[in-house]
């Protein structure tokens, strides 16, 4: 098992930040990528052609191979969720008697788009809610698909709950989404680079990331996976780095109809971004060196003794194999007084997040045991009666 990875972060060991799902710490090392990058706009007479083209390729390669698909020609840089969200509703035509089925209360990069392009088509959106069963996770799952039927034209959902780290099926959605002819579409910002997700065990038709979490990277750039149902769409922007032979800039003035074949056309515009590409670059060979599976491993680890702890204490918490080991949400059932809890946070310098009823707790590398002890000591303070 991995050990603790704090020194390779630039964090301050007084504080306690168990909060990688609001966004991560920047690694040393892509600290480094980046203000070495930032030297090379300085005096741009340095930046040659290979510099638009040969680290968006590396990026490609990396991400390609972190969920095992063979092809990097498949992946496209985004500046954001809701940038790939919106390529991929763009390139799904919808009949008035069609819905697009998503788990109720996603994050709203994986909703807007869809409601906007349902009520431009007359379709439809079908939200599943969660129940307050006490197999919560399991009985949405099973909504979830039960809701899948032939008028469902694609299913959008996430890999894990942004909110509690409820764990979705995907296998069993792939298969029934395959048994109806629908397309399943992942957003994994909250999962990948910490919980294993591997596209040659579960081939979906698209896949998108923010980089800025779990893949350890920069704001403001993500990665995406386009299958075949995708490879001759329209992108929602005609970028001149998308189009065939980009790199041949003599011959730019022959505007050419052809796009670089497969994902490649759906690269946000000046994807080559000389300082943030660098720094994902290298945020994804840190995870690789590492290995997800073993990031989840310690995540698990390092947690176990508390989420038992918090469970005796009257916390509710899903149960382990429904949930993610790297995200997952503690509920209070009344049991304690939430202004103290949030006080005793800020006093003890723990950094966690509210996010709808649950307090969401994401761990990483960085953290140890003892961090766990101090978020028990906190809820034992809150707890009513104590």
């Amino acid at each position: 098992m991995l050990s603790c990875q704090f020194d390779k972060f630039d964090l301050d060991p007084n504080i306690t930040y168990i909060n990688c799902a609001y966004m991560s710490p920047q690694l040393k090392r892509v600290t480094a990528a980046g203000q070495k990058a930032l030297q090379l706009k300085a005096q741009p007479y340095h930046v040659t052609i290979p510099h638009f083209f040969e680290p968006v390729k590396e990026v490609k390669r990396l991400f390609a191979e972190l969920i095992h698909v063979q092809d990097p020609e498949r992946i496209a840089i985004i500046p954001s969720v809701s940038y790939a969200i919106a390529t991929i509703a763009n390139n799904i035509p919808l009949s008035s008697k069609q819905h697009i089925l998503l788990a109720d209360e996603q994050f709203p990069s994986n909703y807007y788009t869809w409601k906007k392009h349902v009520d431009k088509t007359g379709a439809s959106l079908k939200l599943i809610a969660p129940t307050d069963s006490p197999n919560r996770a399991i009985a949405w799952n099973e909504h979830i698909l039960a809701a899948i039927n032939e008028d469902t034209a694609a299913v959008s959902i996430s890999h894990t709950h942004w909110a509690d780290g409820t764990l979705f099926d995907l296998k069993a959605l792939r298969k029934r989404t395959q048994e109806v002819g629908a397309l399943l579409i992942v957003d994994a910002t909250q999962s990948l680079g910490a919980l294993p997700l591997e596209m040659d065990e579960i081939p979906l038709d698209a896949l998108v990331s923010g980089g800025y979490k779990w893949l350890l990277g920069p704001y403001s750039l993500g990665l995406a996976y386009y299958g075949e149902y995708f490879d001759n769409g329209n992108p929602i922007e005609e970028s001149w780095m998308n189009r065939k032979d980009s790199s041949d800039f003599k011959n730019l003035v022959n505007y050419q109809p052809e796009y670089e074949p497969k994902a490649n056309r759906y690269s946000v515009g000046e994807s080559s971004n000389f300082v943030l590409i660098p720094m994902l670059a290298e945020a994804l060979k840190q995870l690789l060196e590492w290995k997800v599976a073993e990031i989840q491993a310690y995540c698990k680890h390092i947690a176990t003794d508390a989420v038992q702890e918090l469970r005796d204490l009257g916390c509710q918490i899903e149960n382990d194999v429904d949930r993610a080991a790297h995200l997952f949400g503690i509920r209070l059932a009344n049991k304690f007084d939430p202004t103290l809890l949030k006080n005793t946070f800020a006093a003890q310098q723990v950094h966690v997040s509210m996010r709808g009823d649950a307090i969401r707790i994401a761990p990483h590398l960085y953290n140890t045991p003892e961090h766990f002890e101090t978020l028990v000591k906190c809820f034992k303070v809150a707890r009513k009666g104590s």
